[in-house]
C-alpha cells in the first residue's frame, strides 16, 4: 500500500472514530444533564426547547444580561467616532481628543467617581515615564510602580475615598456598577506597553521593515501585519498625554481587551485598518452570532459548568468526571471566545486592529505551548514583547517561564492558589521544552523517525489535554485537596478509573494525532 493511500484510511479512520467518540460524549452528557438537573446550582428557565439554562457561571451571565445595552453603547460610540472622522478628515490627534471624550462618559457610568483613581495612578505613570525614559534604571522603575499598584489596587480593593480625607467619603457612595479596579488590570499592561514603547522609540530601531515584508505573506499581499505596526518607529509626538489617556480609556477594549501595543494602537488610530473590509467585518460579526447561537445550545441541553460549582462531580464516576472537565473546558473556550471576540468587534468597526484572543480552537492545541499561544493569544504577544524578549528570550527560556507566570498569577488575582497554579504550569511546561528540543534535534529525517515523532506528540498531547480537563472539572474546588487527592487516587487505582483513563487517553490521542497531521 502506497503512503499517500495508507493516509487516506488512516484519516478516514480518525474521522469515524471522532465521530463515534462525540456521539457517545454528547449522549452521556445529555443523560448526566437529565438526571441531576434538580440538583445542579444556577440553572434558570430558558428559552430553547422549554428547557433550563446554565447560567451558573457570573462571568457569562452578567455579559449575557447586559448585551443588549452594551450593544446600543456600541452602534451609538462607534457611528459618533466614525462620522467625526470622515466629516471633518480627522487623524490621530483629532480622534484622540473623541475617543477620549466617549470613553471618559463610559468610564464614569462604569466607576462614576473612582475614575479619578483611574487617571491619577495613570497620569504618575506618564511622569515617571517622561520624565525618567532616559535614565538606566527606568525600566525597574517602570515595572516597580506597575506592579506595586497592581498589588495595592488588591489588598484595598480598589482604595476608600475616606483614606484620603473625611471630606471625601461622600464619594464612596458613588463607586459605579464596575469594579474599577478589577479593569485597572488591563491598564497596567497599556501603561507598560506605553513606556516601553516610549523608551524603544529614542534607541536606534533592529527593525528591518524590507526584510520583514520580504518574509510575511500578510505583507507581501499588500496589508500590514500587526508585527509591523508595533515595531515600526513613530515620532514622539504621537507619544502624548492625550494619545495616551486615549489608548488607556478607548471604549471598545477597555473592559476586556483584546490587548494591543501602544504602536499599534496609535498607527490605527491615526489612519484606520484596512486589512477588513466592511463585508469581512459583516462576516466576522455575523459567525460571532452564529456562535452565540451555538453557546445557548449548549448551556441550555449541557449544564458542565453548574456540574462543576455545584461539586456533583464528587459523586460521579472517574469516566464521568472526565465527560464534564472536558465540557468544562470547552465551556470556558467558547465564553471568553464570544466576550473577547465581541469586543474585538466593535474596535474593528472602529478602525482598530487588534490580535485575535482565540485564534484555534481549544480541541486544535496538542501541547502546552500551544495551549497558552491560542488561549488569550493577545495577552500571549504581549508578555512576548514586554518580557519574554527583555529577559533573554529563548536563550533562558527555563527561567524565563518562572517569572513571566509569577507575573501572569499577580495580574490574575493576589491569592496563593493562583501562585501555585503557575508553579504547577511551570513544573508542567519545562519536561515540554526540555522533550521538544531534544525531538526537535535527534529527529529522524525518515518515514519511520516522522513516524515515531508524530504519535510521541500526540501521546504528550493527550496527557496535557487530560490534565486541562482534570483541572477545568475541579476549578472551582481549589482548596479541596482531601477530594481532588482520592479522586485522583480512585482514578489512577481504581479498575474503573484504569478503564476510564484508557479510553480517555485513546480518544484524545487520535484526536491529537490527526490535529499534528493538519498541523504539518
Amino acid at each position: 500500500m502506497s503512503n499517500s493511500s495508507w493516509k487516506r484510511w488512516e484519516f478516514l479512520f480518525i474521522i469515524l472514530y471522532a465521530l463515534a467518540f462525540f456521539f457517545v460524549f454528547i449522549r452521556w452528557s445529555l443523560q448526566l444533564s437529565h438526571d441531576h438537573s434538580r440538583s445542579l446550582y444556577g440553572l434558570r428557565p430558558g428559552w430553547m426547547s422549554n428547557r433550563l439554562n446554565d447560567l451558573s457561571d457570573a462571568q457569562w451571565r452578567n455579559f449575557r444580561g447586559n448585551l443588549p445595552i452594551l450593544t446600543l453603547v456600541m452602534c451609538f460610540f462607534t457611528f459618533v467616532a466614525n462620522i467625526l472622522r470622515y466629516h471633518y478628515c480627522l487623524k490621530g490627534r483629532g480622534m484622540s481628543f473623541i475617543w477620549i471624550i466617549l470613553s471618559l462618559c463610559y468610564l464614569s457610568y462604569l466607576h462614576e467617581a473612582c475614575v479619578i483613581f483611574v487617571l491619577s495612578i495613570a497620569s504618575a505613570n506618564y511622569f515617571i515615564v517622561k520624565t525618567f525614559a532616559r535614565s538606566p534604571y527606568y525600566m525597574s522603575m517602570l515595572w516597580i510602580f506597575n506592579i506595586t499598584f497592581l498589588i495595592l489596587n488588591r489588598v484595598y480593593e480598589g482604595y476608600s475615598f475616606s483614606l484620603f480625607g473625611g471630606c471625601l467619603a461622600f464619594l464612596d457612595n458613588y463607586r459605579g456598577t464596575f469594579r474599577w479596579h478589577i479593569c485597572f488590570n488591563l491598564v497596567v499592561l497599556r501603561m507598560i506597553s506605553y513606556g516601553c514603547d516610549y523608551h524603544w522609540s529614542n534607541k536606534l530601531t533592529h527593525f528591518d521593515q524590507k526584510k520583514h515584508m520580504l518574509r510575511c505573506h500578510f505583507c507581501s499581499s499588500g496589508r500590514t501585519c500587526y508585527h509591523v505596526l508595533q515595531e515600526r518607529s513613530m515620532q514622539n509626538d504621537k507619544y502624548s498625554f492625550n494619545m495616551y489617556v486615549c489608548y488607556l480609556t478607548y471604549a471598545p477594549l477597555y473592559i476586556a481587551g483584546p490587548i494591543v501595543s501602544f504602536n499599534a494602537f496609535a498607527t490605527q488610530l491615526d489612519a484606520p485598518q484596512k486589512n477588513y473590509s466592511v463585508g469581512q467585518i459583516a462576516w466576522y460579526g455575523l459567525r460571532w452570532i452564529l456562535s452565540l447561537l451555538l453557546m445557548e445550545t449548549v448551556t441550555h441541553f449541557f449544564y458542565y459548568n453548574a456540574f462543576a460549582i455545584s461539586g456533583l462531580w464528587r459523586q460521579l464516576s472517574p469516566f464521568e468526571v472526565f465527560i464534564i472537565g472536558y465540557g468544562v473546558l470547552n465551556f470556558m473556550w467558547l465564553k471568553f471566545f464570544l466576550i473577547w471576540r465581541y469586543f474585538r468587534f466593535w474596535s474593528l468597526i472602529g478602525g482598530i486592529e487588534t490580535p485575535e484572543n482565540m485564534p484555534k480552537c481549544i480541541n486544535n492545541c496538542y501541547n502546552l505551548e500551544g495551549f497558552w499561544k491560542n488561549w488569550h493569544a493577545s495577552f500571549n504577544k504581549w508578555l512576548v514583547r514586554y518580557m519574554y524578549i527583555p529577559l533573554g528570550g529563548s536563550q533562558r527560556k527555563l527561567l524565563n517561564v518562572w517569572v513571566i507566570f509569577t507575573f501572569v498569577a499577580i495580574w490574575h488575582d493576589l491569592e496563593w492558589k493562583l501562585l501555585s497554579w503557575a508553579w504547577l504550569t511551570c513544573l508542567f511546561f519545562i519536561p515540554e521544552i526540555l522533550v521538544k528540543s531534544s525531538v526537535n534535534s535527534f529527529q529522524l529525517k525518515c518515514a519511520a523517525g516522522m513516524f515515531i515523532h508524530r504519535e510521541l506528540s500526540a501521546i504528550a498531547g493527550a496527557v496535557t489535554i487530560t490534565c486541562l480537563m482534570f483541572y477545568a472539572g475541579c476549578k472551582p474546588c481549589w482548596l479541596c485537596y482531601r477530594t481532588i487527592g482520592h479522586k485522583l487516587v480512585d482514578f489512577t487505582i481504581s479498575s474503573e478509573g484504569w478503564n476510564a483513563r484508557s479510553v480517555c487517553l485513546v480518544c484524545i490521542i487520535l484526536c491529537c494525532n490527526q490535529a499534528y497531521v493538519s498541523h504539518s
